[in-house]
């Protein structure tokens, strides 16, 4: 959840709500409490590998549970070129494009030898991207150009504004989705989810809401939401320009940790979707000497260049937040099944995490509605023809 989005959302999000900015991220945290509540009460109940892809399937259905996971994997491959493009701004200012796509090919190679992030090296690039964030903080919280009148909101409020940059911020959340995939692989799953995932998410949360104190009142809503960079820009402004080159790196190195991790999830669910026949049959096939799924990483590499090569980061960040935010819809309608003996949440909680989510969800930009919608009507489409051909 501390990664790359914290490098890259505040822009697009701030041109958005301009001045309201610290109320979109107040909105998304309220939305991301209630998605983290209802998957910690899913995963302590089905403690397997799979998320909302099982939660869906056994509460509500064979079909949403299969939304789900085609929701997840649109919105994580959008995800995937948005740490592309991230990792191209702030490491090849001028020349995003290819460099993003040079990353995704790079890495696609790497996944396809084995080769995976390790618990060690998550270790050290949170720490790496935490120290750069709190210099970052300090540098422009101790500048003469932090302007504590930058960070009162003026004119009217812009509902759609506001909730469009609430949408764009979920982007930076939603990583807890990761805890609940793993309660194959982790002690009493009953009850060190639950815990896990909301102190991972009032961690984040206090980061998140430091570093936007930070740049919007040394940039502004204009100067923040104009930015390509806007955390290196920050450094910039308040006079440490000698962080410039630290920042960079630090934002190089989380959107490097992110893609590779990204990538690897995503294969592995198409993976799993093509065993279920989910999708083509092609994909599920496993190399013989590297022992990955070599064709969905191929797929999923090829699929995220092309991404990399053709959209704006606003426009990657805008569609994977809207096939994210389906994800935890229903997880949250799932959760609404739950009956006390199973340890429901309060019923509130996933009541205001459904209706949160789609209404972020439709208040993304119009062509990331648009699109997304027309994607996840095309994955209904494809399961409407796999029941009639095989029912």
């Amino acid at each position: 959840m501390i990664g790359a989005g914290v490098f890259a959302a505040f822009a697009p999000a701030a041109r958005a709500a301009g001045g309201w900015l610290l109320a979109g991220l107040a909105i998304a945290a309220v939305v991301a409490y209630c998605n983290a509540t209802s998957s910690a009460r899913l995963a302590a109940r089905y403690p397997s590998s799979g998320g909302t892809y099982v939660y869906g399937r056994e509460r509500l259905g064979p079909f949403w549970g299969y939304l789900a996971g085609w929701a997840f994997v649109i919105g994580k491959t959008a995800s995937c070129a948005a740490m592309a493009l991230t990792f191209a701004a702030y490491a090849a200012p001028g020349f995003e494009r290819p460099a993003a796509v040079v990353a995704v090919l790079a890495l696609t190679a790497l996944n396809w030898r084995g080769v995976h992030k390790s618990a060690l090296a998550t270790r050290v690039i949170v720490a790496v991207v935490l120290g750069v964030l709190a210099a970052v903080v300090v540098a422009g919280l101790s500048s003469p150009a932090a302007s504590a009148e930058q960070l009162l909101p003026t004119g009217d409020f812009p509902v759609r504004g506001v909730l469009q940059s609430a949408g764009l911020l979920f982007f930076a959340f939603a990583g807890y989705a990761r805890i609940a995939t793993l309660g194959e692989e982790v002690r009493d799953p009953e009850r060190t989810i639950p815990r896990a995932i909301p102190a991972a998410l009032g961690i984040t949360l206090v980061v998140y809401a430091a570093v936007a104190v930070a740049v919007l009142s040394v940039l502004g809503p204009q100067g923040l939401g104009s930015a390509t960079a806007p955390l290196a820009a920050t450094v910039t402004e308040a006079g440490a320009g000698w962080l410039t080159p630290v920042v960079r790196v630090g934002a190089a190195v989380a959107a490097l940790g992110s893609l590779l991790a990204l990538i690897l999830g995503v294969s592995r669910t198409t993976y799993a979707m093509a065993r279920d026949r989910h999708l083509p049959p092609q994909l599920d096939a496993v190399h013989p000497r590297f022992e990955v799924p070599h064709r969905a990483e191929l797929a999923v590499g090829l699929v995220v260049a092309v991404l990399a090569a053709s959209v704006d980061l606003r426009g990657a960040i805008g569609f994977s937040s809207f096939g994210v935010l389906l994800y935890y819809a229903i997880a949250n309608a799932s959760a609404l099944t739950l009956s006390r003996a199973e340890h429901r949440p309060a019923r509130l909680v996933p009541i205001v995490g459904l209706a949160g989510c789609l209404l972020l969800a439709a208040s993304l930009p119009v062509t990331a509605v648009v699109s997304g919608a027309a994607v996840i009507a095309l994955g209904a489409l494809i399961y409407a023809a796999r029941r009639v051909r095989r029912p």
